[in-house]
């Protein structure tokens, strides 16, 4: 998670439940030009730990939401994500790619049945690029339509579908990357089975109005807990999740970060998206690191920027890193030079001058509960 400057410092957005967190005794930080939640009073732990039980909800609100009209298969022009397939009610995750085949950004796109537009979901930090770029490469065939005065709520845990369902009968048949239009506590939604706790749960988007409305009304049940940024970024690694601006940037592809999975099967043998040369010939030819799951020896954690080494020589850095609350331990994830990415790899990590033992671990590192059935 980006490292909080103090408030007085920067000028930052809010979203519209800024009031609410405040009320909860949210403590607030800047985080991707806003000020957001880091945590509540219950504290990273216990917020992440009830998620993982029971039910949290997150504002994700500063995330970018747009919709895309026109000859939608553009986008296929700047992402390999199969745009062409997706199929009615349902929603795929893609990265939008330079022209070097480097990762500007990742996102989620959505067919909502029976609507020609499709609907996008931008990470906060990166939005106002990202819509630039979408819109002029796709000027001509596809005009992007950016809803700033939209919110965006997280609701995930074993416990989401019971919660939602008592607020929109019917809304936990969706399975995983399911998305539809849906009425919540009476107000008007867009609702997706998905998340990035790596947990079962759905993203809720809303009409900024009617944004608190509904989030007092999740929060009045008992499974639900208000949950923080502190909590989503513990949550997120565990899952094996990539942030942008940690795990990937404009200076990895899709092979070195290990997202070939995102890659549609026919783009692989069609090409025709940014950097597609590149890409595929990496594919093909392989790369010089790789993105991997650490798990260090002991209870010291590898923070962001950590040294990786094998036999004393540096071999890689660590993007991420932390406790993970449900392994009782540290866990990490960075980038080695592709010959030591190989489950088991023993590693030395550099920290505070000293050397600290850790291997190269599956990912991710609690297993996903999504509902996929």
């Amino acid at each position: 998670m980006d490292t909080p400057a103090p408030l007085a410092s920067v000028s930052l957005r809010r979203t519209p439940l800024y009031s609410l967190h405040l009320e909860l005794g949210g403590k607030m930080v800047p985080f991707a030009g806003y000020e957001m939640p880091v945590q509540y009073p219950a504290g990273i732990l216990k917020e992440h730990l009830h998620t993982r039980d029971k039910a949290g909800l997150f504002d994700v609100s500063h995330m970018g939401q747009a919709f895309l009209a026109g000859d939608t298969s553009a986008l296929e022009n700047v992402t390999p994500a199969d745009v062409i397939g997706l199929k009615d009610g349902m929603q795929r995750y893609g990265l939008l790619l330079t022209h070097q085949g480097t990762i500007k950004d990742d996102f989620m796109f959505s067919r909502l049945a029976g609507e020609a537009p499709l609907y996008l979901v931008v990470n906060a930090g990166t939005k106002e690029g990202d819509f630039d770029y979408i819109g002029t490469a796709l000027a001509g065939r596809a005009r992007l339509m950016p809803r700033f005065d939209r919110a965006l709520l997280a609701l995930q845990g074993p416990l989401a579908a019971s919660v939602l369902e008592r607020h929109s009968p019917g809304i936990s048949n969706l399975t995983f990357m399911q998305v539809m239009r849906a009425t919540i506590a009476g107000a008007p939604a867009i609702v997706s089975r998905t998340g990035y706790t790596g947990e079962d749960g759905f993203e809720i988007s809303l009409e900024g109005a009617d944004a608190e409305r509904v989030a007092r009304t999740l929060l009045g049940e008992a499974e639900v807990m208000p949950i923080g940024l502190g909590a989503r970024d513990s949550l997120r690694l565990e899952a094996g999740l990539c942030l942008y601006g940690h795990d990937m940037d404009e200076t990895v592809d899709p092979v070195e970060a290990n997202l070939v999975w995102s890659i549609g099967k026919r783009r692989k043998a069609e090409g025709g998206f940014a950097g597609a040369t590149i890409v595929l010939d990496k594919l093909l030819n392989g790369v010089a690191k790789k993105r991997v799951g650490i798990l260090p020896e002991g209870r010291a954690p590898a923070r962001e920027g950590t040294e990786i080494a094998v036999a004393g020589r540096v071999v890689g850095k660590v993007t991420s890193g932390g406790f993970g609350p449900s392994l009782n331990g540290p866990l990490a994830m960075g980038y080695v030079e592709s010959e030591f990415a190989e489950e088991g790899t023993k590693l030395e990590l550099m920290v505070r001058g000293k050397a600290l033992a850790a291997k190269v671990a599956p990912m991710p590192f609690v297993p996903h509960h999504y509902k996929r059935k």
